[in-house]
């Protein structure tokens, strides 16, 4: 049987599972049934990725920059790679960058806005896995940057630096996993504290300013929707953060409740098949693949860090774990994910977002999540 008709296999027989009761005990994240077995479907899914063109939001035309849900996915690809020991995938990976320094340099983005600045999370990770200094030389900047004022900055941008944030700001919930990352790979491949210590300052204002009393986000401050892949990126943003923060860092303990918070919510919202709404509390939602995956790696990486009680949150990420991974098409590609989405304060401009299959937006949580399960 070929690795394409093994997934295949696997993929029909997951929903079989997906309603097991609690008995593994220990083992909840360490025994799976056929088909949701995440040292299968990671590496599955990174080698549908890496085998791919540069992606511009599923669009047929080719994008002019990378970008960042291509940055995502190449990261969770990258992360795949660590935690098998695959180092015929690394060097997949670190070729695809190759023409970013040669004859396609154009595409490397400039690091002049939130979405551009993030690339410098890949160069970052390469460096971690590969120790080679040209890597961490063109990465870091990408984060510097974030906190070093452009040329005759704006006065809003001034404001911005002026109280230690990024002068990329935009106070929308988006931007909440986008500096987190890049700013976290700076942290791990340099050890200086500054980079993540800016990242928790920056994290707690956005958490202050968009985290409701009941757990939950606004798109933005005049957006008050809580989208869900929108929620997606406030929840796996505290998550990351969180599994690095030193613990002496002042804000760690008002990210760590504000996580917390929002996972009780969660709870209380996730749907009878283990997944979040497009509009996480509005019932017409559909369900919707992306920010659910998200979640699951958010509780997760709760479970696995001892954030929060295996006996309430245990079972809820084993389960959404195996409703993402029932999600995934024969391909390998997640299904209902929502199309690429702006803002707008109206709930049916959400509600009739298209739903589209194999969106980068949604490849790359999915391989967080499997990363996240194999690693120690």
């Amino acid at each position: 049987m070929n690795y394409r008709t093994q997934f295949r296999v696997l993929i029909a027989t997951v929903a079989l599972f997906v309603n097991l009761g609690g008995t593994f005990g220990q083992k909840i994240f360490k025994e799976w049934p056929l088909g949701s077995e995440p040292n299968v479907i990671g590496p599955y899914v990174a080698n549908h990725y890496v085998a791919s063109n540069f992606d511009n939001f599923g669009s047929s035309e080719p994008p002019t920059s990378i970008t960042y849900p291509e940055v995502l996915t190449w990261y969770g690809a990258l992360q795949m790679a660590k935690v098998t020991s695959d180092k015929a995938l690394v060097e997949k990976l670190a070729l695809r960058y190759e023409p970013l320094v040669a004859q396609a340099h154009h595409m490397m983005p400039a690091p002049d806005m939130m979405e551009h600045s993030v690339f410098g999370a890949i160069p970052l990770e390469l460096y971690l896995q590969t120790n080679q200094n040209r890597y961490l030389d063109v990465g870091k900047p990408f984060a510097d940057q974030q906190w070093e004022l452009p040329e005759g900055p704006k006065p809003e941008q001034q404001v911005l630096a002026g109280r230690g944030l990024s002068w990329q700001s935009r106070m929308v919930v988006e931007d909440m996993f986008l500096f987190t990352l890049v700013q976290t790979q700076a942290f791990r491949a340099t050890g200086t504290k500054e980079y993540i210590n800016r990242a928790a300052t920056e994290l707690t204002v956005y958490i202050d300013a968009l985290q409701q009393a009941g757990g939950l986000f606004n798109q933005s401050n005049d957006v008050p929707i809580y989208w869900g892949r929108g929620n997606g990126w406030a929840a796996a943003s505290m998550a990351l953060i969180l599994n690095y923060l030193p613990t002496e860092n002042p804000n760690r303990a008002h990210i760590l409740d504000s996580y917390k918070k929002m996972m009780a919510a969660l709870k209380q919202y996730m749907t009878p098949d283990y997944k979040w709404g497009q509009i996480i509390d509005d019932e017409k939602s559909w369900t919707e693949n992306s920010g659910s995956a998200m979640f699951t790696y958010a509780l997760v990486m709760g479970v696995k860090r001892k954030w929060l009680e295996d006996d309430a949150y245990g079972m809820l990420a084993r389960n959404a774990w195996m409703a993402i991974v029932k999600g995934l098409n024969e391909a390998g590609d997640l299904k209902d994910v929502c199309e690429e989405t702006k803002k707008k304060n109206d709930p049916n401009y959400y509600l009739n977002r298209e739903k589209v299959t194999g969106s980068l937006v949604g490849q790359a949580p999915v391989l967080w999540t499997a990363a996240l399960l194999l690693d120690k």
